[in-house]
C-alpha cells in the first residue's frame, strides 16, 4: 500500500473521513471502507507502472504516496457522493490520472534506490548490443 488512513486524515478531517466511510451513523472511521479505497488506489498505480518498473516499488516514495492519497480520497467521495462529486475532488483526480499517464510514457520518472547509484557510476543499462545495429559503422560513414 502506497499510503494509510493517517495520510488521508492529513489530508481531509477526521469528521469527513466519517461522513465518507462510515454507513452506520457511528462516530468513528470505518476502517475496512478505507482500506478498500486504498488498495483500489494501490491497485490502480500498480497499473499504470507495470511494465516500466519491476514490482512492487517501495512504498514509501514520496510521488506515489501524493498519488495514492489523491486516489483514495477520490475513491471515498464517489462511494458517497457519486452525484455530487466536489468539483476539487474531481479535478484533483483528472490532473493525478494525467501524472499517472506521464509515468507510465517515461515523462515524469520515480526516483528508486538504484537509479540513483546508476546514474552517479554513469552506466546506462540496455538491451541492445553491437548485434543490434541497423547501420554498420561504413555505411553511415559515406554520409
Amino acid at each position: 500500500m502506497y499510503c494509510s488512513v493517517e495520510d488521508i486524515e492529513k489530508q481531509i478531517t477526521h469528521e469527513t473521513l466519517v461522513q465518507l466511510t462510515n454507513d452506520n451513523s457511528l462516530p468513528e472511521v470505518d476502517e475496512a471502507v478505507t482500506f478498500e479505497a486504498i488498495l483500489y488506489s494501490s491497485t490502480l498505480i500498480d497499473g499504470y507502472l507495470r511494465g516500466r518498473y519491476n514490482l512492487p516499488l517501495d512504498t514509501h516514495l514520496p510521488l506515489l504516496r501524493i498519488i495514492a492519497i489523491d486516489l483514495s480520497i477520490y475513491r471515498l467521495y464517489s462511494r458517497r457522493l457519486q452525484a455530487d462529486m466536489p468539483e476539487s475532488i474531481l479535478a484533483q483526480y483528472k490532473e493525478t490520472i494525467k501524472t499517472l499517464d506521464k509515468i507510465q510514457k517515461g515523462t515524469i520518472t520515480l526516483e528508486l534506490e538504484n537509479s540513483q547509484e546508476t546514474l552517479q557510476n554513469n552506466e546506462y543499462l540496455t538491451n541492445k548490443n553491437s548485434n543490434d545495429r541497423m547501420f554498420s559503422h561504413e555505411v553511415l560513414n559515406g554520409y
